[in-house]
């Protein structure tokens, strides 16, 4: 009988290879197996063992490419071979990752696991547009919740009056409730002229922000084409997209008068550089 292996809930973050943890690139290093998703950039799975086999499991919305018994049930399987099993997930592995379940399964059938947070994109996404999701003069809180409704039950299981209430609401998985959630706050009382964004493909090429307000926003991410993965963003804190893009841009024209930035990356160029945006 093989030893048993390890199985690692890895967050990868929002997808570039340089915003990984020191210990997820280590991990993926060492496996023998990766499991990973949809959202997984071709460079990240590049910093793994060259040996490892790679196991795609990811589901495009609406789709079925995976189920998650499978997953499950492939996660015991691997470790049961005696392989460290790295299961590579985007954004943050216990928030809305499903990786609570794939814990309690592993579990159920006694094998060890370790949970190694990433970067989410109900941060990152809003960052990556330069809006911050706090802010000392403009949100003292933040909500997140998902847009991504298996059931009308689901929906009502949201209250719209206090979300409607926090200075900022981040979704998660909302293109296609976009309409519904924007509907459901106003009639809890946000006004529909409250600024709101949608962010594209965060850290990926390609990536696009659309700007509008609450009123308006449905309509405008789909005349802008805006496909998933995409993070609502609704609150005052929008108004920053403006002030601190056009900050980058003055930035991106001095040199060498900013010794603290990143040699290799600067907090500019990570942020700013190569993206679409809409106003």
């Amino acid at each position: 009988m093989n030893e048993i292996g390890m199985v690692y809930l890895v967050g990868a973050g929002p997808g570039h290879p340089e915003l990984l943890t020191v210990k997820a690139v280590n991990l993926l290093r060492q496996a023998d197996v990766i499991v990973y998703d949809r959202l997984i950039q071709e460079d990240v799975l590049d910093l793994g063992n060259p040996a490892a086999e790679r196991i795609y499991m990811g589901k495009c919305v609406g789709g079925h490419a995976s189920r998650q018994d499978e997953i499950d049930a492939l996660l015991v399987e691997k470790a049961r071979e005696g392989k460290i099993v790295v299961r590579l997930k985007g954004g943050d592995p216990f928030l809305f990752g499903r990786g609570a379940e794939e814990a309690e399964y592993l579990i159920e059938h006694g094998i060890p696991f370790d949970v190694i947070p990433g970067v989410s994109s109900a941060l990152s996404a809003p960052l990556s547009a330069g809006i911050p999701v706090t802010h000392r003069d403009l949100a003292s809180g933040v909500a997140i919740v998902t847009g991504h409704f298996s059931t009308d039950e689901h929906e009502q299981a949201l209250d719209f009056s206090a979300l409607s209430r926090m200075p900022t609401l981040v979704v998660l998985m909302g293109v296609h409730t976009v309409a519904t959630i924007a509907s459901r706050l106003i009639q809890a009382g946000r006004e529909p002229s409250t600024p709101a964004a949608m962010i594209q493909t965060a850290f990926w090429p390609g990536q696009k922000v659309v700007v509008s307000t609450l009123g308006t926003i449905a309509e405008e991410a789909a005349r802008q084409g805006v496909v998933a993965p995409a993070t609502l963003v609704i609150g005052d804190v929008v108004r920053m997209h403006e002030k601190l893009r056009v900050a980058a841009r003055e930035l991106q024209n001095q040199t060498g008068e900013f010794s603290c930035a990143a040699p290799a990356v600067s907090a500019v160029d990570a942020t700013f550089a190569g993206m679409t945006f809409t106003n």
